[in-house]
């Protein structure tokens, strides 16, 4: 399931850029980059604030269920995650699947509040890839070695997403996805089966 460590440490058409003149192509990739980062330090810094910031836990993980609703491709990393099996699923499993993959998502940045406190972020360069942009960051937190994550921003330019954090070079999304692979494989491909698993995973952190 959703890893802590990972989760700490969670543009125009390709035919429309290719025409572009290449000086515009510079310009607009800049300003690509420019929009991501700036995106990922105002999402960074409403986390922190509410991380280290007053109120009970109640508060802080409505506090953050909102800013991931904002800020996080919810239902395309969720899709993502199941792989193969989002096609085989029948309508009733992916809604299901896709409301708990919200709260694991939610519980496991919330469960464990308290082991934030101090935490620091500083952002460093983007780059370009495919139509995201990768946004550097230095993560740290009190009597923990720095932490590199990237932030993978969709639509940098119109609506900005997190689509996948990189955590110390690992996906979260890719490791999700072959956890959730492996479980499968492992119960007939039985969807119902994750999705019980996944119902258990939130109500034994909550």
């Amino acid at each position: 399931m959703l890893h802590r460590r990972q989760v700490l440490t969670l543009a125009a058409a390709a035919a429309a850029f290719v025409a572009l003149p290449g000086a515009a192509r510079v310009a607009l990739a800049q300003a690509s980059g420019d929009r991501a980062t700036a995106f990922v330090k105002a999402t960074g810094d409403k986390l922190v604030a509410v991380v280290t910031g007053p109120g009970s836990a109640a508060q802080k993980r409505e506090e953050l269920t909102r800013i991931i609703d904002q800020t996080v491709d919810v239902d395309g990393v969720g899709r993502f995650c199941l792989g193969r099996f989002w096609r085989t699923a029948t309508p009733d499993q992916q809604k299901r699947y896709l409301a708990l993959f919200h709260q694991v998502l939610v519980t496991s940045i919330t469960s464990k509040l308290g082991e934030y406190q101090g935490v620091r972020f500083t952002v460093g360069r983007s780059r370009s890839q495919d139509e995201e942009e990768v946004v550097s960051t230095v993560v740290e937190r009190p009597n923990n070695p720095p932490a590199n994550v990237d932030w993978v921003i969709a639509n940098p330019n119109s609506a900005p997403k997190i689509v996948d954090v990189i955590a110390e070079g690992t996906s979260l999304r890719l490791t999700q996805r072959s956890d959730y692979a492996s479980f499968l494989a492992h119960n007939s491909s039985n969807v119902d089966a994750l999705i019980n698993a996944m119902q258990q995973q939130v109500a034994s952190a909550g």
